[in-house]
């Protein structure tokens, strides 16, 4: 054979290694296209196809003047991811864990890190209670024909891949920096050019008058949920609506903007005006600072409100927190305690058996009764009175039972109108059911029906035992007869607007009923000018001067250990003014206040309550412009008449 040619065994051989390799690629695609095509796509998809969700800015709460009362702050979520982080870039470490205020070796070590092990969950799913929804970059692997996933839950702080490598661990895809770092620094986090260092924008609560109506504006948690107040309630409103949009990325998990499909922009939630006026608000949490400082009570709530409208004007509690700081509040100091406690409302709840008698003309506030009375025949059997703190030499009129605030004379005033009656009237003024307030966690207070009274809850509850109420109650018992005896729904949002400032929903003043005529209203607003008159009534500390106030002392013992305290009071004054034409209701309520013994150790009502109505009035007069305005039925009647909803 010539040298110029290849033996035949070589030619053979040449072929055959030609032929093995050309079936080897065809077994493999045959694998790839046929037999494991499925997974292989799948495996694409989940690297190329993705779902990327964008945040929507929660709306704002504002007060009756638009003030901000909690509002949403941009940031960025600060994360990196390690691997592919460029030895070149290691000089500008120092420089970003400055902007970063982190210590630079916290830093490294977060950088170096670049593996888990296998048993690390691969997608972020166990997930400590503080994180913030959406700390990681929201992308998510997209499935044709699958719902958009969820933001809410929470997450951890790092993105592990699913699949490990060949030494058994995960590689970090995403590991946290910061929380929340301001745009403007993220400018120049971004001017620094470190591969694999970038951001999420997400936005957080913030409350600019951090414990300022606390109780009312609520807050939203670290997990994204509302926890209370109007962030709970009005949820539906704020929240928006996150946008999304199906991309696709690179092997260094950059964005292909080029390759989007499908976008949806996200809508920002919508804004909620409060009729709380952020003043009002700050006056009301001053007096109550006022009231701990000399008082030390366990617990107290001031509420003001509308008298015409029954809108809340501000309403607060002791004690508070900070919203701003709400992990270090126990929850019971979270708790909005003017829906959500009951007590016993004491003499303030005189005015429904006054009223009542009044309204179905049993009585004239002329008629008198006898308060020296230690007992009394009642169906036929003797009921025993709760003795009153003063005893009289003379017969009482009905006026005077409360201005001069008789549990003899309001006990014989319910017995006037029997027990079904008194029931009657006692829900008709709200007690024994909830408000309506828009908030979770009110309760109804406890009022049993006439088949389960003993035979003394007809000497009791007509003065204000046996009987539990909330603050609310109480105020809104009082509001009925300021507004010329229509009970009034409880109200604090006053409208939505959207991002654009477009109002969507104005919410108007809601009577749940009319409860006494406008001429038993008026009858009543005259006697209860009587309790804080000098030498007349047990109030002259809740006296204005040059105003008509009309209102009502409440001092309750408290129960301790199953029995009535001579040391424990609930000690209240609730009232409005200008009695002939009522534009303010306040209620101040103080739990088991520590009375100094110069002041006569017991908390009365007149002592731990009605100078903080006076306080408060004298301000708010000033502020709200009220007018003093001359008492006369006439005035009074026509007000009535021409303003009536």
């Amino acid at each position: 054979m010539s040298k110029g040619f290849a033996s035949n065994f070589r030619l053979f051989l040449i072929a055959a290694v030609i032929g093995s390799c050309l079936t080897g690629v065809g077994v493999r695609l045959v694998f790839l296209h046929v037999i494991n095509r499925a997974e292989h796509l799948d495996r694409i998809d989940k690297v190329r196809r993705q779902i990327i969700v964008e945040n929507a800015r929660r709306g704002d709460i504002v007060d009756a003047n638009g003030h901000l009362l909690a509002t949403s702050r941009s940031l960025i979520v600060l994360g990196v991811d390690p691997q592919t982080l460029r030895p070149e870039d290691e000089a500008k470490w120092p420089r970003l864990a400055t902007l970063l205020n982190r210590p630079l070796p916290e830093l490294r070590t977060i950088f170096l890190t670049k593996t888990r092990p296998e048993s690390t969950p691969p997608a972020a799913v166990a997930a400590a209670r503080d994180a913030e929804p959406s700390a990681p970059p929201l992308v998510f692997n997209f499935t044709p024909g699958a719902a958009v996933p969820s933001t809410t839950a929470p997450v951890d702080d790092t993105v592990v891949d699913e699949e490990t490598d060949e030494n058994g661990r995960r590689p970090i895809r995403w590991a946290k920096l910061s929380e929340g770092v301001e745009e403007s620094v993220y400018e120049q986090i971004e001017q620094l050019g470190i591969k694999g260092v970038y951001g999420t924008r997400v936005y957080r609560r913030a409350y600019p008058n951090n414990t300022l109506a606390a109780h009312i504006v609520g807050y939203v948690n670290k997990a994204g949920e509302p926890a209370s107040g109007v962030e709970a309630y009005a949820d539906f409103y704020l929240r928006g609506q996150n946008g999304w949009r199906e991309s696709e990325r690179d092997g260094r998990r950059r964005e292909l903007a080029q390759f989007r499909t499908r976008e949806v922009k996200p809508v920002d939630g919508f804004h909620v005006k409060l009729s709380i006026d952020t003043v009002v608000q700050h006056k009301v949490e001053e007096e109550l600072e006022h009231i701990v400082k000399d008082f030390a009570p366990a617990k107290a709530t001031i509420i003001v409100s509308d008298a015409r409208t029954g809108f809340v004007l501000g309403l607060g509690n002791y004690p508070s927190f900070d919203l701003n700081d709400f992990g270090r509040a126990p929850l019971d100091v979270q708790r909005n305690v003017a829906i959500t406690d009951q007590l016993d409302p004491g003499s303030t709840f005189k005015i429904v058996a006054a009223a009542g008698a009044l309204n179905d003309g049993l009585v004239t506030p002329g008629d008198r009764f006898d308060c020296s009375l230690v007992s009394i025949e009642y169906r036929g059997k003797p009921r025993r009175f709760m003795p009153d703190d003063h005893h009289y030499d003379h017969l009482l009129t009905v006026s005077e039972i409360i201005s001069r605030s008789s549990n003899i004379g309001a006990a014989q005033l319910g017995m006037k109108l029997g027990e079904q009656r008194l029931y009657d009237y006692a829900r008709a003024f709200g007690f024994g059911e909830k408000s309506g307030f828009p908030f979770g966690g009110e309760i109804s207070g406890q009022l049993n029906t006439p088949d389960k009274w003993s035979g003394l809850e007809i000497t009791r509850i007509p003065a204000g035992y046996s009987i539990s109420a909330t603050p609310l109650q109480i105020h809104y018992g009082m509001a009925t007869i300021a507004s010329g005896g229509l009970l009034l729904r409880p109200q604090v949002i006053r409208e939505i607007s959207d991002s654009s400032g477009e109002v969507v929903y104005r919410f108007d003043t809601v009577s749940k009923r009319r409860v006494i005529s406008e001429r038993t209203a008026l009858a009543m607003s005259r006697m209860l000018q009587g309790v804080v008159r000098k030498g007349e009534g047990t109030a002259v500390e809740a006296a204005i001067p040059g105003y008509e106030v009309a209102g009502k002392t409440g001092t309750a013992q408290k129960i301790i250990n199953g029995r009535y305290s001579t040391k424990n009071h609930v000690g209240s004054f609730v009232g409005f003014f200008p009695a002939s034409r009522p534009q303010l209701v306040i209620t101040v309520i103080v739990d088991d206040p520590r009375v100094p013994k110069e002041k006569g150790g017991i908390g009365y009502g007149r002592v731990v309550a009605a100078p903080s109505f006076k306080r408060l009035g004298e301000q708010l007069k000033q502020y709200l412009d009220i007018k003093p305005v001359d008492y006369s039925a006439g005035t009074r009647l026509v007000a009535m008449e021409g303003g009536r909803r």
